[in-house]
């Protein structure tokens, strides 16, 4: 099995069916692995927002079901990869029971594993800008739509969340680039972390 390769275990489905607020502040501090062409690249998330269906203007689906989002409609712990102003690969973790659409957008990882892969990936002259934004952690790791609809709950998809090792002081704040639903507090972060996008 690829968690006994790597050491890493993968979080249950049950993590992500919950309320997609709740999974967004608990899943800081936890790991983000890419395993390719048996290698593994591994970062802790240190950054998030979460995105809900109806009612939330700022969702892919704020206005139901579509070709493009019904990823984010479940079942819960599948990845949502989408084209972001045709340019950048954002990943998103489904969340919320299925039926109910719910994401949280990896904003940014501190790198810990397979750094020179990344870098191959993504050259920059520093770590910390190797990752610390949405679309730099998904070119760094190599993410792209082939991973949209990933079971980020089985390490077999070569791509996973696991757990991780501390309990970080988390801070919160309004999201970032929308234009709609801007009062709500559904960013958050790791408090001191050098490598989440801005403060």
């Amino acid at each position: 099995m690829s968690e006994i390769r790597t050491g890493y275990q993968p979080l249950a489905q049950s993590f992500f069916s919950r309320r997609t607020d709740e999974v967004a502040r608990d899943i800081l501090g936890k790991l983000l692995i890419r395993e390719k062409n048996g290698e593994v690249l591994a970062g802790k998330i240190v950054e998030v927002e979460a995105y809900f269906g109806e009612g939330d203007p700022a969702s892919h689906a704020c206005r139901g079901m579509t070709p493009r989002n019904a990823v984010m409609f479940g079942p819960p712990g599948l990845a949502y990869v989408y084209l972001n102003y045709g340019v950048h690969w954002l990943l998103n973790v489904v969340t919320e029971p299925p039926g109910r659409a719910g994401a949280v957008l990896i904003r940014a990882i501190e790198p810990l594993a397979g750094i020179g892969s990344m870098l191959l990936n993504r050259p920059v002259t520093s770590t910390y800008a190797l990752s610390n934004g949405p679309g730099k952690l998904t070119q760094a790791m190599g993410i792209g739509p082939s991973e949209n609809g990933a079971d980020l709950t089985n390490p077999v998809s070569g791509l996973f969340v696991a757990n991780g090792s501390d309990m970080p002081r988390i801070r919160k704040s309004t999201r970032v680039g929308i234009s709609a639903g801007t009062e709500h507090l559904l960013r958050f972060y790791v408090e001191g972390s050098a490598f989440v996008s801005r403060k």
